[in-house]
């Protein structure tokens, strides 16, 4: 359907350029007869060509004082003498001279002829007076200086007959005379004209210019797709053909290049552009191409572009008909494969199809006015490669848009198979750290030797620092991925502070420094914000300063900045006494995997993931971590932060009394134990049972499904990955069943992955493994009272 509509668009086009074609041929226009051309009953408003039978003189150079003395014959004006008259054409080498009367109205305006360029110098005589010329005329190569430049000639005033004579001579191309008409006509609508035709010139060299750099830049800056370069390079090349042929508007405005040059420019962006658009069309489609047309056509127009930079120009001129036998291969084939990549649907073929159709009609004009059938319709064809070049240009948007969206979709499947990944590994590592710790505290509980003490401190101690490994990828995945969210409940800060302090006390004491923390008096409120993302942030500086500190002090403060009724702005800092950061690594510190020195990692270990992702999560509630640092003297990490105030002040806060171990506060306890891990298992059921419970153990759901005695059990402790059928069926099933005892999830996930499944089971809480003892009993021992 689409295609029809670009047939009946062109066709539509086409019957609108017929008409403009007959239009303009039905337009009776007076021709000289017998070297006289008669204008008096003309309006000369508007341009009229002096064509028709001028009196020609071949290898005579006459000036108008001896014109009479010259041996002429009739020609067709334009004539140029190198085309074939009576079955027989003169040599390209050589001079003539052309004349004519022009009888003109009695009464007119101004009058201005314009003079177009002609093979290869000419001299222009009107009325015995010489106006105008072009290059050096002479009858010997020696002396012969070619230039092309249009002009235009102001009319002698008062004049009633002009007797024109030019003086044409050339040396250097294979065609000889002139081609194109003079014109005369009213001054002002020959100067217009001509701005008219210089604007259009020069309107679309600036956009061919603009638009292959545009494109040239694309492919410099990263996207080295090779059809993007190589229609930079083929807007750029072609840009020359439309101010450097024809009109020769780049020849007015650099009048003293020299000629050599300029016609080499010419021809070779000829047969480089046809060379470079084949290029194009073959890597832009190369599964509809045939790679040996397609060579066969570049290599014979790249061939054709040596020959006009290394031979002189009457020699590469003669190449341009068999030039012309293939770029019209060139045209007919291009089409054909653009049909063929619309048919099968490659990307932007409907608008590569539509700039071939668009570009038919320049070819045509171009074609027929080389063989001057009719005038070049430079209106036209400036629409017609406007729409060519905005539909190229659309074809490569739209293919660096689809290689974005294509790029995009991979990035979006990697980072979520990342994910994926890392959730999978972070379940399948957290699994036996929860053994691993989970056994070494029960150890620990059991009064172990002091030898013993020490290595499972040290075990402990591994297996801590590795879990914080974990989970630092895992944070920073979650950021990337944009899914960190951030709680708004009440907090104390002064008592997270102490907490932080309280458990880094023992490191700091092995390593012989002092641990200080210093509160501002006048916070007395609870606050408003998220007390684990505090927390994470306030213990990584902490255990940073504590592990770049050898002597001195660590000291942590919180400190009132601004209050106010509603709002409160604290500044939290970590200052030490340690190694320090110089000046000019201070920036890269707050970088993923980054530390300050290498060395850094391999005298104090750490990823250095740390400082990046408290730089993050600071970001994203609007903060900022700084650092204060002399090199061998310490530093200062801090953030300000501001937070809303929450009703209840430090005073008022209940103080949690937990009962001890020994009080057996689980005595009489049923509980239901559904793990599949036998490792986790046996620690979950150490603990328990010292704390007076009774465990019974179900390997998977179905099996939880049938030892489940709701008169016995008081609370399910669920797995959420296990065979048979896995926690969440299983607790949607006792749900189903009208089983009301709470469910507390056992699990490796992070909650943040699974909170809405857990709870859409029904299930009431979640404990992460690896678990420490105390969040166990605490929450084992709620959901016990809350029953």
């Amino acid at each position: 359907m689409e295609l029809s509509k670009c047939f009946y668009s062109v066709w539509l086009m086409l019957c609108c350029f017929t008409s403009c074609v007959f239009a303009n041929s039905n337009v009776e226009i007076p021709v000289a007869k017998n070297g006289v051309i008669d204008l008096r009953e003309q309006n000369l408003e508007n341009k009229i060509p002096l064509k028709g039978e001028w009196l020609f003189y071949w290898n005579q150079l006459l000036d108008p004082k001896n014109i009479e003395n010259g041996n002429a014959e009739l020609v067709d004006f334009p004539y140029s003498w190198t085309d074939k008259k009576n079955g027989k054409s003169l040599p390209a080498f050589g001079y003539g001279t052309y004349s004519v009367k022009v009888i003109l109205p009695k009464s007119r305006q101004s009058l201005k002829i314009a003079m177009p360029d002609v093979y290869s110098a000419y001299k222009l005589y009107v009325n015995g007076r010489l106006v105008g010329k072009n290059g050096k005329v002479s009858t010997v190569a020696d002396n012969f200086i070619p230039y092309w430049e249009h002009k235009t000639i102001d009319v002698p005033g008062g004049a009633d007959t002009l007797n024109l004579v030019l003086q044409v001579s050339n040396f250097t191309h294979r065609k000889a005379g002139i081609k194109k008409n003079i014109w005369i006509g009213n001054k002002d609508k020959v100067i217009l004209d001509r701005k008219q035709t210089e604007a259009i010139d020069l309107l679309l060299t600036g956009c061919l210019i603009m638009g292959g750099l545009f494109f040239l830049g694309l492919y410099l800056m990263g996207n080295r797709d090779k059809p993007i370069l190589l229609f930079a390079l083929f807007s750029i090349v072609y840009s020359y053909r439309v101010a450097g042929t024809d009109n020769y508007v780049l020849h007015t405005i650099l009048p003293d290049v020299s000629w050599d040059l300029m016609i080499r420019l010419e021809y070779l962006s000829l047969f480089l552009g046809i060379s470079l658009f084949t290029l194009y069309t073959r890597y832009l489609y190369p599964g509809e191409v045939n790679k040996i047309i397609i060579w066969a056509i570049g290599s014979l127009c790249f061939g054709f572009s040596v020959a006009s930079m290394i031979i002189s120009p009457y020699y590469f001129s003669q190449l341009t008909n068999p030039f012309l036998i293939v770029m019209t291969s060139c045209l007919i084939y291009i089409p054909y494969v653009y049909i063929i990549a619309y048919k099968r649907k490659r990307p932007g073929a409907i608008y590569t199809l539509l700039s071939t159709i668009a570009l038919m009609p320049v070819f045509a004009i171009t074609l027929l006015n080389y063989w001057s059938f009719i005038p070049t319709f430079q209106l036209l064809c400036f629409v017609l490669y406007i729409s060519f070049f905005f539909l190229q240009s659309l074809i490569l948007s739209h293919r660096v848009s689809f290689d974005l969206k294509k790029s995009r979709i991979e990035a979006e499947e990697g980072l979520r198979a990342k994910s994926e990944f890392l959730s999978t590994m972070s379940h399948e590592i957290r699994t036996p750290l929860n053994a691993v710790i989970g056994m070494s505290h029960l150890l620990l509980k059991n009064t172990p030797r002091n030898d013993q003490k020490e290595q499972l401190d040290v075990m402990l101690f591994s297996a801590n620092n590795l879990l914080s490994i974990v989970n630092d990828i895992l944070d920073l995945n979650k950021i990337e991925a944009g899914k960190v969210t951030f709680e708004r409940i009440e907090m104390d800060v002064a008592s997270i502070a102490g907490n932080i302090v309280s458990g880094m006390q023992s490191a700091a004491n092995d390593k012989g420094i002092g641990l200080m923390l210093h509160v501002d008096q006048r916070l007395n409120n609870k606050l408003l914000g998220d007390p684990t993302r505090l927390s994470q942030v306030m213990t990584n500086l902490v255990h940073n300063a504590i592990k770049f500190t050898n002597q001195g002090f660590v000291q942590v403060a919180v400190n009132l900045t601004v209050q106010t009724e509603t709002f409160v702005t604290l500044t939290i800092e970590v200052k030490d006494t340690g190694i320090g950061i110089s000046k000019d690594k201070q920036k890269i510190i707050f970088e993923r995997f980054t530390q300050a020195d290498s060395s850094t990692s391999r005298g104090f270990g750490g990823t250095g993931l740390g400082l990046s992702i408290c730089k993050r999560i600071l970001e994203l509630q609007n903060s900022s971590l700084n650092v204060i640092s002399n090199e061998g003297k310490g530093s200062t990490f801090y953030f300000v932060q501001t937070f809303e105030k929450s009703d209840k002040t430090l005073e008022h806060s209940k103080q949690e009394h937990l009962p001890t171990e020994s009080d057996k506060p689980l005595s009489g306890v049923h509980i239901l134990l559904v793990e599949d891990n036998l490792m986790n298992v046996l620690v979950a059921q150490r603990y328990l049972e010292r704390w007076g419970a009774t465990i019974e153990v179900a390997l998977n759901g179905q099996e939880a499904l049938d030892k489940l005695d709701v008169n016995r059990h008081k609370l399910i402790l669920m797995d959420l990955h296990m065979p048979v059928m896995d926690g969440y069926k299983s607790s949607m099933q006792m749900r189903q069943n009208g089983v009301t005892l709470p469910i507390v999830a056992l699990t490796a996930n992070l909650p943040d992955e699974i909170e809405d499944r857990v709870f859409a089971a029904g299930i009431d809480d979640i404990v992460i493994k690896p678990f420490l003892p105390d969040e166990l009993y605490r929450k084992v021992l709620y959901h016990i009272s809350e029953k």
